[in-house]
Order: structure tokens, then C-alpha cells, then sequence
């Protein structure tokens, strides 16, 4: 049975008037008041007990890859999560279907092609109009993936295990990332990534405001998008189905590898936040951070790319924690922590920032002074060389000092000394 818990829940449904498959449903959301700014498109079935449910359901759509033959199907069953219904289907062997309520980014099936050697990915699928509404996997042996495994760590404060676990975590998703380098490869898109902040801030009425320049080697790639300890497990990571604030905040634009990276550290945050472990967390954001940069690649994991004065990991971060407070805000199920003590802090955050640029202006006002006075002296004699030289060499000085002023990436907003 399911009670359709992964819909937002303080928004009003109403039938859509766009046409949709036979077997399903087709809602459009929408908030009022405080909410008016959230809206979203979802798509369901209207109910799978029976085979011939299932046979109904995928009667308009168009198939791909390896999913079940409705013939010798023998059962089905139906339950859910927090991102949408899953078909049990049982015939030979047992087939899973994950419905996407909210569909899916056009790069998905371009994802699993790219990423099936060393990835949990689907093997199939079904799609409407060019838009894939179902994702096929064989029910196979389940490794047990880390989130428990985290959780009782750090419940325990094992500190031992929590480090293997977070060292195995940074290195697995670093080696998706090297494996998948040559998939697919885009210049950063800093407008339209900031656009995206903005759009999200506008529609919390948040009162934070952060935009960056982003690092040049901040390349969009194929991306996982979301993801968090439960997708990894000793022997893989798993391509999962989208997020509710993807609904919400329909993405228009693709992401660097950082941004993966932001979005497990953040499920670091959480799991430490929930089991209330005694341990740094700086120490284990550390750890995890310094073992993805070791099987990465070196272009994504740069220092150009963790520069926190061009956006580095932080700004990625602040982003995983408005999807959160987005989400919370859709279903009215309270503040989400640690999220929302996180933005708290970005305020101060940035106002520690905007201080150490007074350090870079007198960099940049020194190195001008010294090569203007250097060009209206030429030809220079030795005592002219002496003052603009002590500029250069200030200015040169100063920039090293200001780029060491940048917040580590370890370091979360509310622990910036």
C-alpha cells in the first residue's frame, strides 16, 4: 500500500489540463500565501495491484533497455519513498520499477550509459513523449550501503570506523568522477548557476544573499546531482531518481564534480547533526573531502576549484541547504536541521570574506602603483628600481596572504572562527 507521503504536502493539488499516459495521473501542485511561489508538475499512476494494472501503465509508453516481459509477470506489488512509487513486478526473477512523479534531467539516460561499468544503475526503462517516467533495476543481492553503517558510527563516536567509512565514500565518488571524465565535458556556467541561487532565495524569502565568480576549471560534467551515504555501498554507488526540490527548482543548466562532492559533505552534516557524535566534524568533512581529491581529477579538484573566494565548496553547500529548507517549506514539516542553522551563519560568513578583501585591494592598488611608476620612470636607474620593486614585492605578498585568508572547505559556516 502507499499514501503518496513523497508528495509536498502543504501544496494544493489540481488535475492538469496537459494530456497523460494511460494508467497515470497527471497533478499540478501549487502553494498559496507564504508558499505561492512554490509549483510543480507530477505524474503517477493511478493504481498497480494487478498484472493487468501494470500491463495498462505501460501500454502508451515506450521502452528501453531490459525491463520485464508483462507476459510472465505473476504478481505486482506496490510501496514508496521519498522519491516517488516503486512497482515490485514478480515473475522469473523480481524487477523493481522506480516511477519518476517529477521526471528526470536529459542527461539521465546519457548517466547510466556512462556509468553502468562501475555504478548501481538501472537497466532499463520506459518513457512518454521523449521523457523517461519509469526506471527499470533487477532486484539483486543489496550490498548494505553506508548510511547505517555511518550513523552508527558516529552514534557510538567510533571514530576509527566512521574514518574508513568516509574515506571509502570520498574515494568512490573521486573514481566516478575520473570514470566518467571523458563522457561529457561543458565550460562552468556561473550566470546561470547564481541565477539558480537567486531564484531560490527569492522564492524563501531568505536573507541570505550569496553570488560568486566561480573557478574556471569548474567544468559541468554528468554529474550524479544528488547524493548521499545510502547510495554508496561497499561495491558501488547508486544512480538514484531525482529529488523533490528538483520539482520544485527545476534545473536549467548542468554542474561540476564539486557540486557532487557539496552534496554528500552536507550528508555528513546531517548524520552527525542526528546522532549528536562527539566528534569534529571539521575533522571528518576533512577526511572526506581530502579522499575524494585523491581519485578525482586533478582539474575538478584543483585548489583554483576549493578557492572559497570564488565560491569553492561553501557556495555549493549554501545551496544543498536551501533544496533542504525548499523541500521542508513544501511539506510545512518544520525547520530542517542542520540546514537551516547553517544559512544562519552565511551572513557572517560572507561579512568575514568581504574583510579580507581590503587585503586583495591593497595587493592590487600596490602592484599598480609599482608598474605605473616603473613605466613613467623608464629607463630606470637603480635608486628609481627600489620603490616601485617594494611594491611589486608588497603586492605580491599581500595576494599570498589574502588567498590564505580564504575559509578552508572543512570548515562549516557556523564554525568560521
Amino acid at each position: 500500500m502507499w499514501d503518496r507521503s513523497w508528495r509536498p504536502q502543504a501544496l494544493r493539488k489540481t488535475e492538469s489540463i496537459d494530456e497523460s499516459p494511460r494508467g497515470f495521473e497527471r497533478l499540478s501542485l501549487s502553494g498559496s500565501g507564504p508558499l505561492s511561489p512554490f509549483s510543480c508538475e507530477i505524474i503517477e499512476p493511478m493504481k498497480l495491484e494487478e498484472v493487468s494494472d501494470w500491463i495498462d501503465i505501460i501500454s502508451d509508453l515506450k521502452s528501453w533497455g531490459e525491463v520485464p516481459d508483462p507476459d510472465i509477470l505473476e504478481s505486482v506489488t506496490i510501496s514508496e519513498d521519498i522519491r516517488g512509487p516503486i512497482g515490485i513486478l514478480i515473475g522469473e526473477e523480481v524487477w523493481i520499477a522506480e516511477f519518476l512523479p517529477w521526471g528526470a534531467d536529459s542527461l539521465m539516460r546519457k548517466r547510466i550509459e556512462m556509468a553502468q561499468k562501475y555504478c548501481d544503475v538501472p537497466c532499463g526503462g520506459f518513457s512518454w513523449m521523449d521523457s523517461d517516467v519509469i526506471l527499470i533495476r533487477r532486484k539483486n543481492h543489496q550490498d548494505i550501503n553506508f548510511n547505517d553503517l555511518l550513523f552508527d558510527a558516529l552514534t557510538s563516536d567510533d571514530k576509527e570506523g566512521t574514518i574508513e567509512i568516509l574515506i571509502q565514500s570520498g574515494k568512490k565518488l573521486g573514481s566516478f568522477h575520473s570514470n566518467i571524465e571523458a563522457g561529457r565535458v561543458t565550460p562552468y556556467d556561473p550566470k546561470r548557476w547564481n541565477s539558480r541561487i537567486a531564484k531560490m532565495e527569492e522564492n524563501l524569502r531568505a536573507r541570505s544573499i550569496w553570488r560568486a565568480p566561480y573557478s574556471r576549471y569548474s567544468d559541468c560534467m554528468l554529474s550524479i546531482g544528488d547524493i548521499r551515504f545510502n547510495h554508496i555501498s561497499e561495491n558501488s554507488i547508486k544512480i538514484s531518481r531525482p529529488r523533490l526540490s528538483d520539482a520544485l527548482m527545476r534545473p536549467d543548466c548542468e554542474f561540476p564534480a564539486i557540486r557532487d562532492l557539496a552534496s554528500l559533505v552536507h550528508d555528513l552534516s546531517r548524520l552527525h547533526y542526528s546522532s549528536r557524535s562527539k566528534m569534529d566534524i571539521v575533522d571528518l568533512r576533512r577526511t572526506l573531502i581530502e579522499s575524494w581529491r585523491e581519485s578525482a581529477p586533478g582539474r575538478w579538484s584543483s585548489e583554483s576549484v576549493f578557492y572559497t573566494h570564488r565560491g569553492g565548496l561553501a557556495i555549493w553547500e549554501y545551496e544543498q541547504c536551501l533544496m533542504d529548507v525548499l523541500e521542508a517549506s513544501s511539506n510545512q514539516s518544520g525547520p530542517p536541521q542542520p540546514a537551516l542553522g547553517l544559512i544562519e551563519y552565511v551572513p557572517s560568513f560572507q561579512k568575514k570574506m568581504f574583510n579580507n578583501r581590503t587585503i586583495g585591494a591593497l595587493s592590487i592598488m600596490s602592484a599598480f602603483f609599482g608598474l605605473t611608476t616603473l613605466y613613467a620612470s623608464y629607463p630606470l636607474t637603480l635608486d628609481e628600481i627600489t620603490v616601485p620593486g617594494f611594491c611589486i614585492v608588497a603586492s605580491m605578498a599581500l595576494m599570498a596572504v589574502y588567498r590564505r585568508m580564504s575559509p578552508a572547505p572543512e570548515v562549516p559556516f557556523n564554525r568560521l572562527d
